[in-house]
């Protein structure tokens, strides 16, 4: 991925992980276009760091449809997507109560994921070189006990991403895949999950996305989770990890 001369939309990028990443990348030379759903917290960011703005909702089919069409209004030579938006909930699966957790968790992270391409794709299929940007997690491959729909939304954007790959090839769109590890975000609250430091796994990434060298962006933190199959760790990693859940 061309980092330094990219035109870069990223929904969910106004705090966490999509910020820092944003905050790189236009540091890099690219131009960056930030998505979220309140409008204030937009106009805070645009003031202080230059970004472009948008307003959207990821959950959201029609704020998806408008939020593309303003942007590739604005930014007719958009081309790159990142598809950061996402929300993490603990469950007790014992409880009925957790459906509506877990139907808001699908909606936002699986079928947002999936519109928001459907709705840039045609026209990064017309750019001369394009970039998709997914973002599963390590828990795509060794869940977390307490999040178990978080956890099932992300292997679901990895197939997809597989997919989307494939179905891609000899198109002028490279689709790539973020997979973090557990980062110090306020994604769950603040909770200690012996994360990696934000500016850390921030310039591993920038550093992963300039060398090209793999389609799936994974820094050294996550590898263990993601090789967990192959490397006969999986109940390990498994069993450790649900007891950090609880």
């Amino acid at each position: 991925m061309d980092t330094t001369n990219s035109t870069v939309f990223i929904p969910g990028a106004t705090s966490g992980l999509g910020l820092a990443l944003a905050q790189r990348l236009q540091a890099a030379g690219s131009t960056v276009v930030i998505g979220g759903r309140r409008a204030a917290l937009l106009s805070s960011l645009h003031d202080e760091y230059g970004f472009g703005t948008v307003e959207i909702d990821v959950s959201d089919a029609a704020s998806i449809t408008a939020a593309a069409a303003s942007v590739l209004d604005a930014y007719p030579s958009l081309d790159t997507l990142v598809t950061m938006s996402g929300i993490m909930r603990n469950e007790d699966l014992r409880s009925p109560a957790h459906i509506d957790d877990a139907l808001a968790t699908i909606e936002t992270n699986l079928v947002g994921t999936i519109r928001l391409i459907d709705a840039f794709l045609p026209h990064l299929l017309t750019r001369p070189a394009a970039t998709v940007v997914t973002v599963s997690s390590g828990l795509a491959f060794v869940p977390l006990t307490a999040t178990p729909t978080y956890s099932a939304t992300k292997a679901g954007v990895h197939a997809y991403t597989e997919a989307l790959r494939q179905q891609l090839v000899g198109s002028s769109v490279s689709v790539l895949e973020l997979v973090p590890p557990a980062v110090k975000t306020d994604l769950m609250g603040g909770a200690d999950f012996g994360g990696m430091e934000l500016d850390a796994f921030s310039d591993e990434v920038m550093t992963l996305l300039e060398s090209g060298a793999s389609p799936e962006i994974l820094v050294q933190n996550v590898q263990p989770l993601r090789f967990a199959e192959r490397d006969g760790t999986h109940q390990q990693l498994l069993e450790m990890l649900a007891s950090r859940g609880h």
